[in-house]
């Protein structure tokens, strides 16, 4: 995905599903801080290392990963960008039937106060790649067990061990009947639907103007985000049935 935008520039989205359950450390990660290192090697789960920054996670097939890759852009300017992602993933969901998520912290999103989702950003020159987790129906033992409760957090958290701070986007939606009555909101269900509702995100380019304003030493005024003939998938979660399949 990366190695194909830096050969044509094109900004591209992925929607994918884990297949496994692992690890995965942000860029600045201490694993004897973060992780229950013990746990890890006794389970065998493997331990992976990501550009982006933050904290450690677990990934399993519960989640769905949203990623996007594009070049182009002014150096800077991460918090903007983490506003218009987070902002453009939003308006998927919502799409899609999943209502009511809102932007906390820097870069997470919640429903109520439960972390649904959490995200990272990696710049490298002009390229920026953005990576958004989405907790559809997380296995939270495992969270419990490989991570120990973060060196930082956001307010919002105020202190809550794992179990008490994330949510299910499942759970949280038990309610709506699709396909299967007892299911719901359906992982592999959520990743179809995004993967057909997400346009590429446009954000603000390299333009003269930025440059000129860049070398005044202000910082450039944030371009609003659009999607791009963004459709809606014809049956979305909730109510309605929806198309089955996973990332």
């Amino acid at each position: 995905m990366i190695r194909a935008t830096r050969r044509d520039g094109a900004t591209r989205v992925r929607v994918r599903r884990p297949t496994d359950t692992m690890v995965v450390l942000g860029s600045g990660s201490q694993p004897q801080l973060e992780l229950n290192l013990n746990a890890c090697r006794a389970d065998g789960v493997p331990i992976h290392r990501r550009r982006g920054g933050g904290c450690s996670v677990v990934l399993d097939p519960g989640n769905v990963i949203v990623s996007v890759v594009m070049t182009g852009l002014p150096f800077g300017h991460h918090r903007r960008h983490f506003d218009t992602l987070t902002h453009w993933l939003i308006d998927g969901l919502t799409c899609i039937g999943i209502p009511g998520i809102r932007q906390a912290g820097i870069c997470d999103l919640a429903l109520a106060e439960k972390k649904v989702g959490g995200a990272c950003l990696h710049r490298s020159r002009d390229l920026m790649y953005y990576s958004a987790s989405l907790l559809i129906a997380p296995d939270l033992d495992r969270v419990c067990r490989y991570l120990k409760h973060p060196p930082r957090e956001p307010d919002y958290r105020r202190g809550r061990r794992h179990a008490s701070f994330m949510g299910s986007l499942k759970a949280a939606f038990n309610t709506y009947r699709s396909l299967d009555p007892v299911t719901g909101i359906e992982t592999g269900r959520v990743a179809t639907n995004l993967r057909n509702a997400l346009q590429p995100p446009v954000l603000a380019c390299t333009t003269e103007r930025d440059r000129e304003i860049s070398q005044d030493g202000a910082t450039p005024t944030a371009a609003p985000a659009r999607r791009r003939g963004t459709r809606c998938p014809a049956r979305s979660v909730g109510p309605q049935p929806c198309e089955s399949g996973s990332a």
